[in-house]
């Protein structure tokens, strides 16, 4: 690590600590602090938008960074602003983009991986329900996938499953090795006890993505009796020591109505989530219930209900699909994100279970050059739509051509789902998507080009 970042990492920590003693006089005082530096104007923007967060009380941002200064555990702090914001961020993106020139390939931000498919539920419609069960990564493989990931400018590690903390020991182990990273990991949560919060609080660098699909009823539909009462439980605990955590709730036809409310994401927010990722149901495996598709409706309510939630709540909630705008589209790939199954196999997505590389015997930046992940860097994005973002889910004929022409195999052990039986089952969703979508981005473009129009004749006067 250079010495200016180390310096910056300095800085930050001490005006932190400065705002922790008096956040509603100080917040202000920061933003203006920082406004100083920007002689150029570069950042007008930016400090415009921040400026209610720091200096309206009753502000959903000020409510959230007061709460957390207040709550948070202090080595949690020091790594959300060290890890997450200077590594994974500022300090790496350079390393980054250098190594894609270099090899001709993409870089992700992000490596998602399962150290186990080995689990202690039976989750009605789980992706990872057709890897093998007996698949793990051991403890020195997951090691050398990170240190050779550093090399490349990743400092984001995410774990999936399977259950992560069926492995528990192991993944804590290796976030105090790599104190530098920052780790996250998808968890059903029912393995959090005292001494696993005791150590999060600890090392600072982890943190929890809570998989819950609403209340009660809707969670233990899915995910088994008493499951619900034992996600509480963690949450309670993860809170009590300081630790923060989000959920993960996956929406699907029987539940939308339900994790889109305020009741929901208002009793998130009192148990301590400080983050949500929504994600839809996908259709994958032989065994998969296309009836869980949501329908047009229901993503469309979705969209509009994340975009009211960032703007009313204390807390960061994002829908993978629906927030493709942002991001430009589908972010698999290696483009932002990869995914490595406990067998090894090295995927472009969670849900896109296709591969012509294994960890196991090769290097990381060699299966970042496998066919597979050239073809998706070709193809992004998959359609010019946004709100279309995915090949499988919206898109299924791109997805069919990718993995045609990379000669990949299906990772599904238990059933080898070919590419052609899997869109089958998306056909129909992706056409009856396409019209309420392309209606939406319509929509959102009118709306841009009339902010563009206010703004020149604000700069005009």
């Amino acid at each position: 690590m250079s010495l200016k970042v180390r310096i910056a990492k300095s800085v930050v920590m001490s005006k932190v600590n400065y705002v922790k003693e008096d956040p509603d006089t100080r917040l202000p005082e920061i933003l203006d602090w920082a406004r100083r530096f920007d002689v150029a104007g570069q950042f007008d923007a930016a400090f415009k938008t921040f400026e209610p967060i720091a200096k309206d009380k009753n502000n959903n941002w000020n409510k959230m960074v007061r709460s957390m200064l207040k709550e948070t555990a202090p080595a949690c702090m020091e790594k959300l602003i060290a890890n997450l914001a200077v590594n994974t961020e500022l300090a790496s993106m350079p390393v980054r983009e250098k190594a894609q020139k270099k090899y001709g390939c993409n870089i992700p931000w992000a490596i998602l991986m399962d150290p186990t498919a080995a689990c202690n539920l039976h989750c009605t419609g789980c992706w990872a329900a057709e890897y093998q069960k007996t698949a793990n990564m051991d403890y020195d493989l997951l090691d050398r996938i990170i240190t050779e990931g550093k090399k490349l400018g990743i400092y984001m590690y995410i774990y999936s499953g399977g259950e992560p903390l069926v492995r528990k020991a192991d993944i804590l182990k290796l976030a105090e090795k790599h104190s530098d990273c920052f780790f996250l990991s998808f968890s059903n949560a029912t393995m959090v006890d005292e001494a696993f919060a005791e150590e999060s609080a600890r090392l600072g660098n982890f943190v929890l993505a809570i998989s819950v699909e609403g209340f009660e009823k809707e969670t233990d539909m899915r995910r088994g009796q008493g499951t619900y009462k034992k996600v509480i439980e963690a949450m309670d605990l993860l809170k009590a020591h300081g630790v923060p955590f989000g959920f993960s709730t996956c929406y699907h036809r029987y539940n939308t109505d339900v994790v889109g409310s305020d009741e929901y994401i208002d009793f998130m927010v009192e148990k301590g989530a400080r983050f949500g990722w929504y994600f839809t149901y996908m259709p994958l495996g032989k065994d998969a219930k296309t009836d869980l598709l949501v329908t047009p409706e229901q993503r469309s309510y979705m969209y509009r209900r994340v975009r009211e939630i960032r703007e009313t709540k204390p807390i960061f909630v994002m829908d993978f699909w629906n927030d493709g705008e942002y991001v430009k589209g589908c972010i698999a790939g290696g483009r932002n994100y990869l995914h490595i199954n406990a067998a090894g196999d090295v995927e472009p997505c969670a849900f896109i279970h296709y591969s012509n590389a294994n960890i196991r015997d090769m290097s990381l930046l060699d299966t970042l050059k496998q066919p597979i992940f050239r073809e998706y860097a070709a193809g992004q994005p998959f359609n010019e739509n946004h709100l279309r973002p995915c090949p499988l889910l919206d898109n299924p004929e791109k997805l069919r051509g990718m993995v045609e022409r990379s000669g990949a195999h299906s990772t599904q052990l238990l059933d080898e789902e070919d590419a052609v039986t899997l869109t089958a089952k998306t056909e129909e969703a992706a056409k009856n998507w396409a019209v309420q979508a392309d209606a939406l981005w319509e929509e959102r473009n009118e709306k841009m080009k009339q902010q563009a129009q206010s703004k020149d004749k604000q700069q005009a006067h």
